[in-house]
This record gives structure tokens, sequence and C-alpha cells, in this order.
């Protein structure tokens, strides 16, 4: 057996389970509610892992420990914002979301919930959410798809375009099959299979230097700063990557998790699993960055491919710390992650296509079968324009992503929240924060400046929503007492 023959074989096994499991989904998807939130059937364990596994796509093992082989400790800074971003969303955010989203006539998505939250009789709120869904996710699925195909490339020594197809077509294939239930169920597999991988580069790496003590030696011999947790950004730096905590409350593709819950009572426990997963995978991921710095110091022979592209150190670290079978199962593991951000990704702009434009304008009347079709066909035009976005071979995961995460973050955040919290918010508080936001993130981006583009945009939203609702007409006694009946609802189950 070649070396490849290994890498091919477990490769394929993961990605027909992946295939079986959706079309598995396939028979138990019969409406359009199965196709969009999985008839909000979810236990704790699978809302848990699905949430994290759509959550951490192809930068946690490429990206994160990318950024971490090249700046050093000062990176950690994007990990510890994200958890305590993630756990305020399961904490604050979750619950009330999940009542919400039922009492306002069983919202399936993000712009289906803030039409009928504001009674926003124009649909203006629907078209803009749907808009900025299709703009931002389109560059968030190109990420995925180029992580996808840099990981294709390294393996099997494939041209960045073919590569980038292949990584691509099984994704498309489940997602387009089987819809939320077989993006839930991979998403549980694939979770599994990350933390597993996590858990296991790092260690072997750390056992290959020698330890702990030896790799923060062999470190600061190759650059004494990347030990500094304060890098060269300063302060700036580190508010920009703690920042990243604060998209979570605007990311469509994890709130749908959070929706699909089988019931209130799911969520606490859910969310005790799914930071659990999360801080486990988060801290191998900076490990295995971080103290691949020490590895390939002690292997300078061996480092070109990683100094080339630093995003590629947990994939090459793979080949050469296992056999190739490991590896095969190792590598797997990053498919995983992207496979189970990008699905994720495509239903929610599937979802929004379907519900939002198609049966919100053109076929109001359409039936459940017609709406499934309908969603499939848009998980193929999204996916078309995701590989069109990704077509540059020298794009970079972490870029992409960082980009898509502050668009949703600052559109979205700030509306959720304050719909949650805030009975006097209106509906064009809600209109023109959302549009603050996405066009402060648009604009900062080409500014130049060093501070990440969600700090100024989720500022922007929040003022502009605060600022128009005192300006407005109160919301209607129907809305407030909606509003309390939930706030009540909340506190009878503890929150």
């Amino acid at each position: 057996m070649s070396a490849s023959t290994p890498l091919i074989v477990t490769f394929a096994a993961y990605l027909l389970l992946m295939v079986g499991l959706g079309f598995a989904a396939w028979k138990r998807t019969r409406t359009f509610d199965d196709y969009i939130l999985g008839g909000r059937s979810l236990g704790s364990y699978v809302t848990a892992l699905a949430a994290g596994a759509s959550d951490m796509s192809g930068w946690l093992m490429m990206g994160l420990p990318g950024a971490l082989y090249l700046g050093g400790a000062s990176e950690a800074w994007i990990a510890i914002g994200l958890v305590i971003g993630a756990w305020c969303n399961w904490k604050y955010v979750a619950g009330p979301l999940r009542v919400y989203t039922e009492r306002t006539r069983n919202a399936l998505t993000l712009p289906d919930y803030f039409t009928h939250r504001f009674e926003d009789h124009s649909k203006l709120l629907r078209i803009l959410s749907a808009l900025v869904i299709l703009v931002f996710f389109a560059i968030y699925c190109a990420s995925g798809i180029v992580a996808g195909a840099r990981l294709f490339e390294s393996v099997f020594g494939l041209p960045y375009g073919q590569a980038m197809l292949w990584g691509a077509a099984v994704t498309i294939a489940y997602t387009f099959i089987g819809g939320f239930l077989a993006v839930s169920w991979t998403d549980t597999v694939q979770a599994t299979l990350m933390i597993f991988a996590l858990l296991l580069v790092p260690i072997m790496v750390m056992v290959g230097v020698g330890g702990p003590i030896p790799a923060l030696e062999l470190i600061e011999q190759v650059d004494p700063a990347r030990l500094q947790w304060v890098g060269a950004g300063g302060v700036v730096a580190i508010v920009s990557a703690m920042a990243w905590g604060l998209g979570y409350f605007g990311q469509p593709h994890i709130l749908a998790r959070f929706m699909a819950a089988d019931s209130l009572a799911t969520i606490p426990r859910a969310r005790r699993i799914g930071m659990t997963w999360m801080i486990l995978c988060l801290a191998g991921a900076m490990l295995t960055g971080f103290f691949g710095i020490a590895w390939f110091a002690a292997n300078p022979n061996l480092a070109g491919p990683v100094d080339a592209n630093p995003e590629r150190v947990f994939i090459v670290l793979s080949e050469l710390l296992f056999n190739p079978w490991i590896a095969g199962v190792l590598l797997s593991a990053i498919l995983a992650a992207i496979m189970s951000t990008l699905s994720a990704q495509l239903l929610v702009c599937s979802s929004a296509l379907t519900e939002d434009f198609y049966r919100g304008f053109v076929r109001p009347k359409a039936g459940h079968g017609e709406l499934v079709w309908f969603g499939r066909a848009m998980v193929l035009l999204v996916a078309v324009l995701a590989i069109w976005i990704a077509r540059d071979p020298d794009s970079r995961v972490l870029g992409l992503v960082a980009y898509a995460w502050a668009g949703f973050g600052a559109a979205f955040g700030p509306v959720v929240l304050l719909s949650l919290f805030w009975r006097r918010m209106t509906r064009n508080g809600a209109l023109v924060g959302m549009l603050a936001g996405a066009v402060t993130v648009l604009l900062w981006k080409h500014t130049g400046s060093a501070l990440y583009e969600m700090v100024p945009g989720f500022i922007a939203a929040t003022v502009a929503i605060v600022v128009i609702s005192l300006l407005g007409k109160a919301p209607s006694p129907a809305l407030q007492a909606q509003h309390e009946q939930v706030r009540l609802t909340l506190r009878e189950n503890g929150y």
C-alpha cells in the first residue's frame, strides 16, 4: 500500500458515512419545517454539538493554529473572547430566542422572527435581513470551500481548482438531500471527530519536543516575542481579538440550533456540553499551533510547507507524527470542521431565499413539497456563488471568516439582543440598526484601521437602535404584552 492509500480509504469511508446520514434524514423530512429546523426536535446533546460544530469551521483547525504558529501567544485572545461570547450566547440568548421564535408565529428563520416580532407589514425587515444573510454567508461559505481546497490540495496534491470542487461536493450533497436533520446529525459525528483530533495532535507534538518546558525554550530561541501575551498591536489588537466574542449574538447558523431545540429545558444541559466541547477544542487548536513552533524549530528541514502557509500546520503535523491510517482519521477531522459549518451556512442561505423571498413574495401559498425542493435548488445556487468567490488560490481562511463574522455580529447581534430584552425597541430601530451595523463593517474594512470592524459596527448598530426607537412611537400594547408573556415564561423556567 502506498502512503496515500490509507488516506483515500479513510476519507472515502468518512464521506460515505456523511452521505448515508443525509439519506437517513431524507426519510424523516416530510415538511418544510422539517427541512429548515428539523421540526424543533433536537435534544440537548445534538443541540450542543450541532451548535459547536457549525460554529467551529475550518478556521478552528487551520486558521487558529496558523495564527498561533505565526504570531505566538498574543493570538490566544481570539479564543478567550470566543469562549466568553459563546457562554453569554448560551446563557442569555438561547432560551429566550427558543421561546420567542415559537411565540412569533413559529418563526423558522431570523428574518421571519424579526418580521413577526415587530409586526413589520412592509416586510422591509425581512428583505434587509435576508440580504445581509446572503451577502455575508456567501463570503463565509467561501471560507469553508477555501479550507476544503487547502486540505485536498495538501493531502492529494490536486490543483487548487479541482481540490476546491472535491472539497465542496459531498457537503453540498448531504445538505441538498437531508436538510436540517442531516446537517445536525452529521454535525454531531463531526464534533466528536474534531475533539478527538484536537486533543491527540498537540499531545504528540509536546511529546515530540520533550514536554512543555523544552518546547517553551525552543520557542524563545526562535522568537522571544511569540511568548508575549501582548503583541506588536498592543491594546488595540487585544480588543480586536476579544471582540470576536460579540459575533456570537448575530450568527444565524448558530442561533438556528437554539431555535430547533425540542424544549426550553434542553438548553442548560446543552450549554454545559457545548461549552466543555468548545473549550477543549480551542485549547487543542491553540496548543497545536503554539507548540508547532517548537516542533518545527527542532526539525527545520520539515518546516517548508508550513512556513509557506502557516494555516497548514495541523495538516503537516498530522502527516508527520502519525502513521497514514491515523493521519487519515485526523485529517478527516479537518474535513469535518469544514463540512459542519459549510452545510449549516448553505442551509441558512437556502432558508432565507425560500422562506423570506420565495414564500414571502413570490408564492405565499406554496405547499411543503414545493418549498423543500426550492430550498434544495437554493443550496446549489449559493454553493456555486461561494465557489466563485473562493476561486482565488491566495485566499486566506481566517481573513474571510473574520469579515463575515463581523458582518453578522454587527448587523444582527444588537438587534437580536435588544429584541429579546427591551420591549421599547421598535421596527424602525431594528431596521436602522441592522443597516448601520452592516454598512459600518463594509466601510471600516477599507479604512486600513487596525481595530477589528466588529467593534465600530456593533457600537454603531446599538446606538442606532436605541436612538431611533426612543425617538419613534412606542410599540403597540399587543407587542409589549407579548414581550411580557415571553419574559414571564422564562422566569417560570429559571431564566
